[in-house]
Protein backbone atom coordinates (compact mmCIF):
# COMPACT_ATOMS: atom_id res chain seq x y z
CA UNK A 1 0.00 0.00 0.00
CA UNK A 2 1.16 3.12 -1.02
CA UNK A 3 0.73 6.21 1.20
CA UNK A 4 0.19 9.68 -0.41
CA UNK A 5 2.45 11.89 2.03
CA UNK A 6 0.27 15.74 1.89
CA UNK A 7 3.20 18.66 1.00
CA UNK A 8 2.53 20.56 3.76
CA UNK A 9 3.25 17.79 6.05
CA UNK A 10 7.04 17.90 4.04
CA UNK A 11 6.97 22.03 5.29
CA UNK A 12 5.89 20.91 8.81
CA UNK A 13 8.42 18.15 9.34
CA UNK A 14 10.76 20.54 8.08
CA UNK A 15 10.11 23.62 10.29
CA UNK A 16 10.26 21.19 12.84
CA UNK A 17 13.99 19.90 12.11
CA UNK A 18 15.04 23.61 11.83
CA UNK A 19 13.28 24.60 14.88
CA UNK A 20 13.21 27.97 16.31
CA UNK A 21 15.89 30.65 15.71
CA UNK A 22 18.33 29.71 18.48
CA UNK A 23 18.77 31.79 21.79
CA UNK A 24 21.74 33.74 22.51
CA UNK A 25 23.54 35.89 25.10
CA UNK A 26 24.18 39.50 23.50
CA UNK A 27 26.50 41.24 25.41
CA UNK A 28 26.66 44.92 25.34
CA UNK A 29 29.93 47.64 26.75
CA UNK A 30 28.10 50.73 28.33
CA UNK A 31 30.05 53.49 30.21
CA UNK A 32 28.26 56.18 32.02
CA UNK A 33 30.28 59.03 30.93
CA UNK A 34 30.10 62.81 31.27
CA UNK A 35 29.32 65.05 28.14
CA UNK A 36 28.32 68.72 27.04
CA UNK A 37 25.31 68.39 25.49
CA UNK A 38 23.32 71.10 23.25
CA UNK A 39 19.69 70.98 22.79
CA UNK A 40 19.46 73.14 19.65
CA UNK A 41 22.58 73.35 17.94
CA UNK A 42 20.85 75.68 15.09
CA UNK A 43 20.93 78.55 17.94
CA UNK A 44 20.41 81.37 16.91
CA UNK A 45 18.25 80.73 13.70
CA UNK A 46 15.61 78.64 14.84
CA UNK A 47 14.61 75.55 11.57
CA UNK A 48 10.87 75.24 12.90
CA UNK A 49 10.23 78.62 11.17
CA UNK A 50 13.19 79.52 9.85
CA UNK A 51 14.32 82.76 11.61
CA UNK A 52 14.95 83.78 15.12
CA UNK A 53 13.53 82.84 17.92
CA UNK A 54 10.76 84.82 19.70
CA UNK A 55 11.50 86.31 22.80
CA UNK A 56 9.31 83.46 24.74
CA UNK A 57 11.10 80.41 22.81
CA UNK A 58 14.21 82.48 24.23
CA UNK A 59 13.43 81.41 27.49
CA UNK A 60 14.47 78.01 26.63
CA UNK A 61 17.74 78.33 24.63
CA UNK A 62 19.37 81.98 25.03
CA UNK A 63 21.91 81.97 27.89
CA UNK A 64 24.02 85.03 29.52
CA UNK A 65 26.27 85.54 32.28
CA UNK A 66 23.19 86.87 34.46
CA UNK A 67 20.03 85.11 34.46
CA UNK A 68 19.90 81.92 32.57
CA UNK A 69 22.50 78.86 31.67
CA UNK A 70 21.34 78.52 27.30
CA UNK A 71 21.08 75.89 25.33
CA UNK A 72 24.30 73.78 26.81
CA UNK A 73 24.45 71.63 29.47
CA UNK A 74 27.02 69.61 31.19
CA UNK A 75 24.46 65.81 31.37
CA UNK A 76 25.91 62.25 31.20
CA UNK A 77 24.85 60.10 29.11
CA UNK A 78 25.33 56.23 28.37
CA UNK A 79 27.83 55.83 25.39
CA UNK A 80 28.28 52.00 23.92
CA UNK A 81 31.95 50.72 23.61
CA UNK A 82 33.06 48.10 21.46
CA UNK A 83 34.75 45.44 24.35
CA UNK A 84 35.14 45.30 28.10
CA UNK A 85 38.71 47.51 27.99
CA UNK A 86 36.41 50.63 27.18
CA UNK A 87 39.21 52.15 25.00
CA UNK A 88 37.46 52.28 21.89
CA UNK A 89 33.39 53.71 21.65
CA UNK A 90 31.34 51.76 19.07
CA UNK A 91 30.37 54.03 16.24
CA UNK A 92 26.73 55.15 16.11
CA UNK A 93 25.22 53.53 12.74
CA UNK A 94 23.70 56.33 10.73
CA UNK A 95 20.20 54.71 11.39
CA UNK A 96 20.56 55.42 14.72
CA UNK A 97 22.04 58.99 14.77
CA UNK A 98 18.52 60.46 15.73
CA UNK A 99 18.86 58.69 19.01
CA UNK A 100 20.71 62.21 20.09
CA UNK A 101 21.22 61.78 24.07
CA UNK A 102 19.96 58.56 24.73
CA UNK A 103 22.11 55.71 25.25
CA UNK A 104 22.46 52.50 22.45
CA UNK A 105 19.43 50.62 21.36
CA UNK A 106 20.13 46.88 23.41
CA UNK A 107 18.05 44.45 21.10
CA UNK A 108 17.08 40.80 21.78
CA UNK A 109 14.54 38.05 20.30
CA UNK A 110 12.58 36.62 22.65
CA UNK A 111 14.69 33.94 24.73
CA UNK A 112 17.75 35.89 24.70
CA UNK A 113 20.03 36.67 27.55
CA UNK A 114 21.26 40.23 27.73
CA UNK A 115 24.51 41.04 29.52
CA UNK A 116 25.57 44.41 30.32
CA UNK A 117 28.77 45.65 31.28
CA UNK A 118 28.20 49.01 32.80
CA UNK A 119 31.53 51.34 33.56
CA UNK A 120 31.42 54.10 35.57
CA UNK A 121 33.53 56.87 33.94
CA UNK A 122 31.85 60.01 35.84
CA UNK A 123 34.08 61.91 37.70
CA UNK A 124 31.87 62.07 41.36
CA UNK A 125 28.16 60.26 39.91
CA UNK A 126 27.18 57.01 41.28
CA UNK A 127 25.01 55.29 38.66
CA UNK A 128 23.26 51.91 37.34
CA UNK A 129 21.12 50.24 35.35
CA UNK A 130 17.65 49.47 35.64
CA UNK A 131 15.34 47.60 32.56
CA UNK A 132 11.64 47.45 32.22
CA UNK A 133 9.81 45.02 30.89
CA UNK A 134 12.87 42.31 30.93
CA UNK A 135 13.59 39.64 33.69
CA UNK A 136 16.39 40.11 36.20
CA UNK A 137 16.99 38.77 39.87
CA UNK A 138 17.70 40.62 42.79
CA UNK A 139 21.72 41.30 41.63
CA UNK A 140 20.66 43.13 38.43
CA UNK A 141 18.06 45.20 39.32
CA UNK A 142 19.79 48.32 39.76
CA UNK A 143 18.02 49.67 42.35
CA UNK A 144 18.86 50.55 45.92
CA UNK A 145 16.50 49.79 48.53
CA UNK A 146 15.27 48.03 51.58
CA UNK A 147 14.33 45.01 49.72
CA UNK A 148 15.48 42.34 51.99
CA UNK A 149 18.83 41.68 50.15
CA UNK A 150 21.36 43.07 52.71
CA UNK A 151 24.17 41.05 52.76
CA UNK A 152 24.01 40.06 49.31
CA UNK A 153 26.28 40.92 46.49
CA UNK A 154 24.34 44.19 45.56
CA UNK A 155 26.92 45.94 43.42
CA UNK A 156 24.14 46.55 41.09
CA UNK A 157 22.52 48.85 43.28
CA UNK A 158 25.42 51.47 43.06
CA UNK A 159 27.99 51.73 40.41
CA UNK A 160 30.97 54.14 42.01
CA UNK A 161 32.78 56.18 39.82
CA UNK A 162 35.52 54.14 37.98
CA UNK A 163 33.72 51.07 38.74
CA UNK A 164 32.37 47.99 36.63
CA UNK A 165 29.54 45.63 36.68
CA UNK A 166 27.68 43.28 34.74
CA UNK A 167 23.82 43.17 34.58
CA UNK A 168 22.17 40.22 33.32
CA UNK A 169 18.43 40.29 32.15
CA UNK A 170 16.57 37.40 30.44
CA UNK A 171 14.02 37.89 27.63
CA UNK A 172 11.07 35.78 28.36
CA UNK A 173 8.09 35.39 26.25
CA UNK A 174 6.39 37.63 29.15
CA UNK A 175 9.40 40.41 27.87
CA UNK A 176 8.51 40.45 24.19
CA UNK A 177 5.56 41.25 22.11
CA UNK A 178 2.12 39.92 23.12
CA UNK A 179 -0.47 38.47 20.88
CA UNK A 180 -2.06 42.13 19.13
CA UNK A 181 1.70 43.58 19.18
CA UNK A 182 3.88 44.39 16.36
CA UNK A 183 6.81 42.23 15.61
CA UNK A 184 8.89 43.68 18.10
CA UNK A 185 7.96 46.46 21.10
CA UNK A 186 10.22 49.24 22.99
CA UNK A 187 11.23 49.28 26.68
CA UNK A 188 13.49 51.88 28.60
CA UNK A 189 16.59 51.46 30.39
CA UNK A 190 17.84 53.61 33.04
CA UNK A 191 20.05 54.92 36.39
CA UNK A 192 18.37 54.47 39.45
CA UNK A 193 20.62 55.18 42.28
CA UNK A 194 18.23 58.42 42.29
CA UNK A 195 15.93 57.98 39.55
CA UNK A 196 15.06 61.84 39.78
CA UNK A 197 18.60 63.15 39.75
CA UNK A 198 19.68 60.44 37.07
CA UNK A 199 17.19 60.79 34.14
CA UNK A 200 17.05 64.39 34.21
CA UNK A 201 21.04 64.26 34.15
CA UNK A 202 20.25 62.22 30.95
CA UNK A 203 20.96 58.40 31.95
CA UNK A 204 18.05 56.81 29.32
CA UNK A 205 17.77 54.27 26.73
CA UNK A 206 15.95 51.80 24.99
CA UNK A 207 15.60 48.15 24.72
CA UNK A 208 13.88 46.74 21.91
CA UNK A 209 12.59 43.17 22.24
CA UNK A 210 11.57 41.00 19.14
CA UNK A 211 9.45 37.80 18.28
CA UNK A 212 12.07 35.04 18.09
CA UNK A 213 13.74 34.68 14.52
CA UNK A 214 12.13 38.71 13.70
CA UNK A 215 15.84 40.05 13.93
CA UNK A 216 18.11 39.32 11.35
CA UNK A 217 21.86 38.61 11.91
CA UNK A 218 22.55 41.89 10.42
CA UNK A 219 20.53 43.65 13.18
CA UNK A 220 17.91 44.61 11.27
CA UNK A 221 13.83 43.33 11.57
CA UNK A 222 11.99 41.16 8.52
CA UNK A 223 9.63 43.24 6.79
CA UNK A 224 10.75 46.64 8.21
CA UNK A 225 12.70 49.09 6.50
CA UNK A 226 13.28 52.14 9.39
CA UNK A 227 12.72 52.55 12.99
CA UNK A 228 12.63 55.74 14.49
CA UNK A 229 13.15 55.50 18.72
CA UNK A 230 11.63 59.00 19.91
CA UNK A 231 11.82 60.13 23.89
CA UNK A 232 9.62 63.04 24.86
CA UNK A 233 10.66 64.30 28.04
CA UNK A 234 10.98 67.56 30.17
CA UNK A 235 14.72 66.96 31.48
CA UNK A 236 14.27 69.29 34.60
CA UNK A 237 18.01 70.79 34.73
CA UNK A 238 16.99 72.26 38.21
CA UNK A 239 17.17 68.69 39.34
CA UNK A 240 20.15 67.48 37.23
CA UNK A 241 23.14 66.09 39.10
CA UNK A 242 25.79 68.97 37.25
CA UNK A 243 23.27 71.60 38.38
CA UNK A 244 26.25 73.49 39.98
CA UNK A 245 28.52 72.81 37.09
CA UNK A 246 26.80 74.60 34.61
CA UNK A 247 25.99 77.59 36.55
CA UNK A 248 29.35 78.10 37.10
CA UNK A 249 30.43 77.18 33.76
CA UNK A 250 27.77 79.48 31.69
CA UNK A 251 25.54 81.82 34.18
CA UNK A 252 28.00 82.30 37.38
CA UNK A 253 26.05 85.42 37.56
CA UNK A 254 23.12 83.59 39.08
CA UNK A 255 24.39 80.89 41.32
CA UNK A 256 22.10 83.09 43.99
CA UNK A 257 18.81 83.07 41.46
CA UNK A 258 18.34 79.19 42.09
CA UNK A 259 14.94 79.42 43.51
CA UNK A 260 13.67 81.94 40.88
CA UNK A 261 10.93 81.01 39.12
CA UNK A 262 11.97 82.42 35.70
CA UNK A 263 15.58 80.68 36.07
CA UNK A 264 14.27 77.07 36.92
CA UNK A 265 11.41 77.52 34.16
CA UNK A 266 14.46 78.27 31.96
CA UNK A 267 15.99 74.84 32.83
CA UNK A 268 13.25 72.71 32.05
CA UNK A 269 13.66 71.97 28.88
CA UNK A 270 10.97 70.42 27.07
CA UNK A 271 12.99 67.86 24.44
CA UNK A 272 12.52 64.77 21.81
CA UNK A 273 15.77 62.96 22.48
CA UNK A 274 17.12 65.85 24.05
CA UNK A 275 16.37 68.14 21.19
CA UNK A 276 14.34 71.28 20.98
CA UNK A 277 13.02 73.35 18.34
CA UNK A 278 13.07 71.13 15.35
CA UNK A 279 16.60 70.37 15.83
CA UNK A 280 16.06 66.28 16.21
CA UNK A 281 18.19 65.18 13.34
CA UNK A 282 17.96 61.80 10.67
CA UNK A 283 14.16 61.11 10.43
CA UNK A 284 14.07 60.27 7.15
CA UNK A 285 12.25 57.69 5.49
CA UNK A 286 10.81 56.86 1.35
CA UNK A 287 7.39 56.85 0.34
CA UNK A 288 6.00 53.11 0.97
CA UNK A 289 8.42 51.66 3.14
CA UNK A 290 7.33 50.28 6.90
CA UNK A 291 8.30 52.11 9.14
CA UNK A 292 8.62 51.25 13.05
CA UNK A 293 8.36 54.50 15.43
CA UNK A 294 8.90 53.46 19.22
CA UNK A 295 7.25 56.41 21.66
CA UNK A 296 8.65 56.30 25.14
CA UNK A 297 8.01 59.15 28.05
CA UNK A 298 9.34 59.59 30.75
CA UNK A 299 9.19 62.38 33.89
CA UNK A 300 6.58 64.12 35.85
CA UNK A 301 3.36 65.41 35.86
CA UNK A 302 3.68 67.75 33.22
CA UNK A 303 4.74 64.62 31.12
CA UNK A 304 1.64 64.23 29.43
CA UNK A 305 2.53 63.62 25.94
CA UNK A 306 0.48 63.37 22.69
CA UNK A 307 3.00 62.88 19.75
CA UNK A 308 1.25 63.80 16.69
CA UNK A 309 2.36 63.35 13.05
CA UNK A 310 1.18 65.75 10.13
CA UNK A 311 0.72 64.37 6.96
CA UNK A 312 0.63 60.76 6.89
CA UNK A 313 -1.13 58.59 9.48
CA UNK A 314 -0.18 54.88 11.68
CA UNK A 315 -1.21 51.90 12.72
CA UNK A 316 -1.49 50.69 16.95
CA UNK A 317 -2.90 46.99 17.32
CA UNK A 318 -5.21 47.58 14.43
CA UNK A 319 -6.07 50.82 15.53
CA UNK A 320 -5.59 54.10 12.80
CA UNK A 321 -4.45 57.06 14.45
CA UNK A 322 -1.94 59.76 13.94
CA UNK A 323 -1.89 61.08 17.59
CA UNK A 324 -0.43 58.83 20.41
CA UNK A 325 -1.29 59.64 24.40
CA UNK A 326 1.94 59.04 26.49
CA UNK A 327 2.42 59.07 30.58
CA UNK A 328 5.50 59.04 32.12
CA UNK A 329 6.83 55.61 31.81
CA UNK A 330 4.82 54.54 28.55
CA UNK A 331 6.24 53.07 25.89
CA UNK A 332 4.03 52.67 22.53
CA UNK A 333 5.50 50.66 18.89
CA UNK A 334 3.35 52.13 16.01
CA UNK A 335 3.94 51.33 12.22
CA UNK A 336 3.66 54.11 9.16
CA UNK A 337 3.55 53.23 6.29
CA UNK A 338 4.02 57.18 4.40
CA UNK A 339 2.00 58.13 1.28
CA UNK A 340 2.45 61.32 1.93
CA UNK A 341 5.82 62.60 0.45
CA UNK A 342 7.35 66.56 1.85
CA UNK A 343 8.53 67.20 5.11
CA UNK A 344 6.56 67.20 8.03
CA UNK A 345 5.84 68.52 11.46
CA UNK A 346 6.39 65.84 14.15
CA UNK A 347 5.82 67.50 17.76
CA UNK A 348 3.59 67.28 21.17
CA UNK A 349 0.52 68.59 20.83
CA UNK A 350 0.20 69.95 24.07
CA UNK A 351 0.42 73.73 23.94
CA UNK A 352 2.75 74.37 26.73
CA UNK A 353 5.50 71.92 25.03
CA UNK A 354 5.02 73.52 21.74
CA UNK A 355 5.70 76.78 23.49
CA UNK A 356 9.03 75.20 24.99
CA UNK A 357 9.62 73.52 21.79
CA UNK A 358 9.06 70.00 22.01
CA UNK A 359 8.41 69.57 18.20
CA UNK A 360 10.48 68.22 15.33
CA UNK A 361 10.57 67.12 11.09
CA UNK A 362 10.27 64.47 9.48
CA UNK A 363 10.87 63.88 5.87
CA UNK A 364 9.36 60.98 3.18
CA UNK A 365 10.95 61.17 0.21
CA UNK A 366 9.21 60.00 -2.95
CA UNK A 367 9.35 56.96 -3.68
CA UNK A 368 10.53 57.61 -7.70
CA UNK A 369 12.77 60.97 -6.80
Amino acid sequence: MIRIVPACMFLSLALAASGPAAAITRTYYLAAEETLWDYAPSYPINPMHNGKFTADEKVFVAGDQRTRIGHRYYKARYVEYTDASFTTPKARPPEWQHLGLLGPVLRANVGDTLKVVLKNKTKRMPVSLHPHGLLYHKDSEGVPYADGSAGQDKGDDIVPPGGVYTYTWEVPERAGPGPGDPSSIVWLYHSHVNEVVDTNTGLVGPIIVSRPGELKDDGHLKGIDREFVVLFAVFDENKSFYLDKNIAAFAPAAARRTEDPEFMESNRKHSMNGYLYSNLPGLTMKEGENVRWYQLALGTEVDLHTPHWHGNTLMEAGRRLDVLNLLPGTHLTVDMQPDNPGIWMYHCHVNDHIDAGMMAHYTVLPRHP
